[in-house]
């Protein structure tokens, strides 16, 4: 049942949308990608925990089945806001592993639904496949030329945050090989977005110099 309320929850609540997106999709879309991301460190010679892998990717937006998909710029507003809903994320965590979750199992779901994104290769490559599937929402919605603005606004936030991991294999495989193909197409705002990139992501401007 929880699993079916990620489905009819939608992401960027509030904003017009060609294609809406749900939690459960995206928590899907964002496994396909850490999968991925992870076998390009595994060619560069990292050692990879894949439990943790898809773990962290399947679960990291599960607890929104409680407070739903809240506007990012609502979420982080203050920081004293967004510490109030995530202790009550989890609170209610807590809450559901307590009552729902055999006593058996217990600790190994305090382990799933717990904050994914640590300093750890498998919490980054999460933070990186969220941002990537973040990016391609946006994209999706900028190539129809939606006029929403808040779409600008997301593929360069997404961008920024995958220039603090521009280090990694997989990052610099994707600024050098995927980024480029996003950017061949016809968008709104492309010109501007480009040279962000250029900007926040050496290999990708790089790759557009040859």
């Amino acid at each position: 049942m929880g699993m079916n309320q990620l489905e009819m929850i939608n992401r960027a609540p509030g904003f017009f949308k060609y294609q809406p997106h749900s939690v459960a999709a995206h928590s899907w879309k964002v496994t396909q990608i850490a999968q991925f991301l992870a076998d390009v460190e595994v060619e560069a010679g990292s050692d990879i925990n894949w439990q943790s892998v898809y773990e962290k990717a399947l679960n990291h937006d599960y607890t929104e089945r409680f407070i739903g998909d809240i506007k990012t710029p609502v979420k982080y507003a203050t920081a004293t806001l967004r510490s109030m809903l995530a202790d009550v994320e989890e609170t209610m965590t807590e809450n559901f592993i307590r009552n729902e979750i055999p006593q058996d199992f217990q600790k190994a779901y305090e382990r799933r639904l717990g904050e994914g994104k640590d300093d750890s290769l498998e919490g980054r490559i999460l933070a990186v496949a969220d941002k990537v599937d973040l990016l391609y929402e946006a994209f999706g919605e900028l190539e129809k030329f939606n006029p929403e603005p808040v779409f600008v606004d997301i593929f360069q936030s997404s961008l920024e945050a995958l220039a603090a991991y521009q280090n990694m294999a997989s990052v610099k495989y994707f600024a050098s090989e995927i980024l480029p193909e996003i950017f061949s197409s016809n968008f709104i705002h492309q010109k501007e977005l480009a040279d962000l990139a250029k900007s926040l992501l050496p290999d990708f401007k790089a790759h557009t110099a040859e």
